[in-house]
């Protein structure tokens, strides 16, 4: 009696134990998933970019990431902090003599004016496009490895539509990134005149 007292213990044990564990793992695998299922908002992508570890490689995927991020100062919804962190990202993409003629507190202040016109005029940046990757043209300038595109964006200000086209000089850094150097206003006609 004793000894089938004992097997019914061990059983009962080693039964709890295997549901305790099977209950474990399924409530891990639910945090889990349910912590990969969480979508970030634009903004949040952007300000979470490590753009340090992970920089774009090409000069389009630049123009792109840049684009990413005016288009968000104009249409999504943000802290002021938020907004700082965004136009931090914005500026590791820009090259460091640009950088030098637009100094942090000014590039924020002449930013928030910007972002203030658009929401008054309730317009915003419906979409963008750059250069494809064969209309890139590079270009040694004093010496400097250098790339040229150009993009386009389609903005909806109210009920109209308008398209609003870009040139871009990026230029290559020490450590091999591709940075923008400046841009321009251009027309249709004019796209990659520089």
């Amino acid at each position: 009696m004793k000894k089938v007292l004992r097997i019914g213990i061990a059983i009962i044990c080693m039964v709890s134990l295997i549901v305790g564990y099977y209950t474990y793992l399924s409530r891990r695998n639910d945090a889990t998933s349910s912590q990969d299922n969480v979508e970030l908002s634009e903004v949040q992508a952007i300000i979470s970019k490590n753009f340090v570890k992970d920089y774009p490689a090409t000069p389009r995927a630049v123009v792109k990431w840049y684009n990413r991020i005016i288009a968000a100062y104009y249409s999504e919804e943000y802290t002021q902090g938020e907004l700082e962190k965004m136009a931090d990202q914005a500026r590791m993409l820009m090259d460091d003599e640009l950088l030098q003629y637009n100094p942090k507190d000014t590039y924020l202040a002449s930013l928030s004016l910007e972002i203030e016109d658009y929401r008054n005029r309730s317009r915003t940046i419906v979409s963008s496009s750059v250069s494809d990757s064969n209309e890139v043209q590079y270009k040694k300038v004093n010496g400097n490895d250098c790339a040229f595109l150009s993009t386009y964006y389609f903005i909806r200000e109210g009920s109209s539509y308008d398209r609003t086209y870009e040139d871009f000089c990026l230029r290559k850094d020490a450590n091999g990134n591709w940075k923008i150097l400046t841009w321009r206003l251009s027309t249709e006609d004019e796209i990659n005149g520089y």
